[in-house]
């Protein structure tokens, strides 16, 4: 049964400064529960360094970022940077979507601008290239929404039935107008946290990243085309995937 929209977060784009700065969060706070790792899998070794250490790299890479948030479980101590730019935020959450929302809130109780621009990667998306990073800020900085990341579907689309035997098909479905969401995800600081606190009472149901959550205020966030290779490391096979993958660019000749 379709639900009236949330009401759309009051934040009015035509007020934000000229150039209003860039930030990271990365939510790092998971379990990896479906990695079938033992610990956390952020902090898993792959190509010589833990996965999260990869992932802080690329962003580092970015001069036009003021600061780099990670945020961790209140306990936990594994993570550190000599940048002045990264900054640890011991309030992850239950979820995903708690701990992005409790870091938005640690954020503006910091004083950053609720007109910033805000961009959430996730920490296992360890294949992230700074050039990429770079252009969802180029395409985003003067949309009145933001956006994110996302690839076309390449692949035949099939919804499943499950009966005693298991998954079978369904149905095939169109894709010619589905996309594959990814990280980052860029929208203003302070909309971005209205959207979070507007699902908030009903446990975040449904907001399974940052746009659904814009999405789900009435807004069109914009698709900017990603690379299949930031993919979420996330079953067993991928830590192969991603270590290959990493090892292969450690060995090009530089540009």
């Amino acid at each position: 049964m379709p639900h009236d929209p949330k009401p759309i977060p009051s934040f009015d784009a035509a007020s934000a400064p000229r150039s209003p700065r860039c930030h990271a969060l990365i939510p790092c706070a998971g379990s990896g529960s479906r990695s079938g790792r033992t610990g956390p899998k952020q902090y898993e070794q792959l190509a010589d360094q833990r996965l999260v250490d990869h992932t802080l790299a690329a962003f580092l890479a970015l001069p036009q970022l003021a600061s780099i948030a990670l945020v961790v479980a209140p306990d936990d101590d594994s993570l550190s940077s000599p940048d002045p730019r990264v900054q640890l935020l011991r309030v992850g959450g239950a979820s995903r979507a708690a701990s992005v929302h409790n870091g938005l809130r640690a954020l503006l109780q910091a004083g950053v601008d609720a007109r910033d621009w805000v961009l959430v990667h996730d920490a296992a998306r360890c294949l992230i290239l700074p050039q990429q990073i770079a252009a969802l800020i180029e395409a985003c900085r003067d949309d009145p929404v933001g956006g994110l990341l996302a690839l076309p579907l390449p692949d035949t689309l099939k919804a499943a039935r499950v009966d005693e035997s298991g998954a079978r098909v369904a149905a095939t479905l169109a894709r010619d107008d589905k996309w594959l969401a990814q990280t980052p995800q860029m929208f203003r600081l302070g909309a971005l946290e209205q959207a979070l606190a507007a699902a908030e009472a009903l446990g975040y149901a449904g907001i399974t990243d940052e746009a659904s959550a814009l999405e789900a205020c009435g807004l069109s966030p914009r698709l900017v085309r990603g690379s299949a290779q930031n993919f979420k490391v996330t079953y067993p096979e991928d830590f192969a995937l991603a270590e290959a993958l990493l090892r292969l660019r450690a060995s090009a000749p530089a540009a």
